[in-house]
């Protein structure tokens, strides 16, 4: 089994629930007393949200390389940035080292293309919605991406960062959360990404019939075939 290195804390509530899919898969698969040999260096996220806000991403680009240098040291196989927002700066952490990086939008793409959609919503902060880092990533597979409204994407990253990093779960914005995603779907997504890993604990698959791709799920699943 291959040592899986976590770059996390962006948030911790979701890198919490990289720990415990990637654990929980390697006992399914493995069976007995198995667990998954795995390393973590958790940042603290209000200094990595600071460089976002300021757009300081080679500043913050540099501190999630150094963690990456952490891990490879401690004996990490490979790496997951246990956040889709700052693959932004995943080109300073894979020059940071000489393992291999496990992209998030390309194992999420893949997941998608066996399902065999074509177009596909996405949800997440306003830089993974907006800017082209992430949507590129999807496009190269053949993906036609769709995104919510200005407002609509204002409020999926009010949440973002106003409750689901601080484990606030708000019915309120759960029901808007649904709202988007219908309104998406009429506009012709097959699929809606989950394009932040904290989303998952607000949006649940049992609660729509449009399919959902839940990227903390998608990452986490791919590190463990990997590791195995």
């Amino acid at each position: 089994m291959k040592t899986i290195g976590l770059i996390g804390g962006m948030s911790w509530e979701s890198t919490v629930e990289y720990y415990k899919i990637i654990n929980e898969v390697v006992k399914t698969r493995c069976g007995g007393l198995h667990s998954a040999k795995c390393l973590l260096y958790s940042v603290d996220f209000d200094e990595i949200e600071r460089c976002q806000a300021s757009g300081e991403w080679e500043k913050s680009g540099r501190i999630l390389g150094e963690a990456a240098k952490s891990l490879e040291r401690g004996g990490a196989d490979f790496i997951l940035i246990c956040t889709n927002t700052m693959h932004k700066v995943v080109k300073y952490i894979e020059d940071a080292v000489r393992i291999p990086v496990l992209h998030i939008a390309k194992a999420t793409a893949d997941c998608i293309k066996k399902e065999k959609l074509h177009t596909i919503g996405l949800l997440g902060t306003k830089y993974t919605m907006e800017q082209d880092f992430y949507k590129s990533k999807l496009e190269e597979s053949g993906l036609t991406v769709l995104i919510p409204d200005s407002s609509e994407r204002e409020f999926v990253n009010k949440v973002i960062y106003e409750e689901l990093c601080l484990g606030k779960i708000e019915p309120a914005s759960k029901e808007i959360y649904h709202q988007i995603i219908r309104r998406l779907s009429e506009r012709g997504a097959q699929g809606i990404i989950l394009g932040c890993t904290e989303i998952g604990l607000l949006v649940k698959q049992e609660e729509t019939e449009i399919p959902l791709f839940d990227t903390t799920r998608i990452h986490a699943i791919e590190a463990v075939n990997v590791a195995l």
